[in-house]
């Protein structure tokens, strides 16, 4: 008996566009003979599952079914492809959690954790991790730029500080500079990170849960066009991702060790993708993403593809775990 799959996407972010395309993706390379698939757009004005000709059927939020003709249609399984709120933040799987439904992503708690960067670094600090030197403000705090600058240096990277897809990011290298990089920031959340440059190599590595076992995909190297990866970069060709990462074989070591440390520090499952720069040879941790874009171009498809697995193996083995 086939399975009915809900695939999640939308959300509530600036990232909804981004989310809609990466649910598509999955939709189209799941498994029909094995799935029922249903894309459901989780959007702040509706809740709402299509059908193949994009009719639209209210979700009842009491259980997350919707009824198409005269039958109610139950999930067995949510494939979470929402990026950004509410989906990355933790938020929806804990309804998930509350009404005993199953699905790809880790629990909420760690995908709370993960989702607020300053918070995660706290954690992986403790273990040794080598980050960033780092200043959080709260809106509404005062903001004392010589401060800032003296601890943090310039150039500096101003990020707020619960958002994905490099939204409201800035890399500031004057401290008139500074102000205006906040106030795009605060735009996009009420909590603000303020790193110093890291001066090195980025990479990027995906760490999954395949087949009962935690599995690091070959790294990829981001090579920008931009002053630093920021959203033209990543969703408009102003960047190379270059898969395997033109590393030396003790990087690729390091790197690989790191990243599935923080993934048991963090007690994750599921699908991650990690960031880090590499200073002297050193990776430095920037930020985990639990829900990564999952289009043919996305970095996570891509380290998948060069380990040999494709798009419908990847998701499906996602399913199979959350089902497990």
């Amino acid at each position: 008996m086939k399975q009915n799959i809900a695939i999640v996407m939308g959300g509530y972010s600036s990232e909804v566009n981004i989310s809609l395309t990466s649910g598509n993706v999955v939709y189209n390379h799941l498994n029909k003979e094995k799935y029922n698939p249903y894309r459901v757009h989780i959007l702040k004005e509706k809740w709402v599952a299509l059908d193949d000709n994009n009719q639209e059927y209210p979700i009842n939020k009491n259980d997350f079914s919707f009824v198409l003709g005269d039958k109610k249609i139950n999930f067995d399984c949510v494939f979470n492809a929402i990026h950004g709120a509410p989906g990355e933040n933790g938020t929806l799987l804990a309804y998930f959690k509350l009404i005993n439904l199953k699905h790809t992503s880790a629990p909420f708690y760690q995908m709370a954790l993960t989702f607020n960067k300053r918070d995660t670094l706290s954690v992986v600090k403790e273990y040794g991790i080598k980050t960033a030197v780092s200043i959080y403000l709260n809106e509404g705090d005062v903001i004392d730029l010589d401060t800032i600058i003296n601890k943090v240096g310039l150039p500096c990277f101003v990020k707020p500080n619960n958002a994905g897809s490099s939204y409201g990011i800035s890399k500031v290298h004057t401290k008139e500079n500074m102000l205006p990089a906040l106030e795009k920031a605060y735009k996009e959340d009420s909590e603000i990170l303020i790193e110093s440059f890291l001066d090195g190599p980025e990479v990027s590595v995906g760490v999954i849960q395949y087949k009962g076992e935690t599995k690091v995909l070959p790294i990829t190297e981001i090579v920008t066009e931009n002053d630093f990866f920021d959203y033209e970069a990543k969703y408009e060709g102003k960047s190379q991702e270059i898969t395997p990462a033109r590393i030396s074989a003790e990087e690729k070591l390091k790197v690989e060790a790191i990243a599935i440390k923080v993934y048991q520090i963090l007690n994750m499952s599921g699908f991650s993708r990690s960031e880090y720069i590499l200073v002297k040879g050193e990776p430095h941790f920037l930020e985990m993403n639990t829900v990564p874009g999952l289009t043919e171009e996305s970095i996570l498809p891509q380290q998948a593809k060069v380990a040999g697995i494709s798009l419908e193996e990847l998701f499906d083995n996602a399913i199979q775990a959350a089902l497990l």
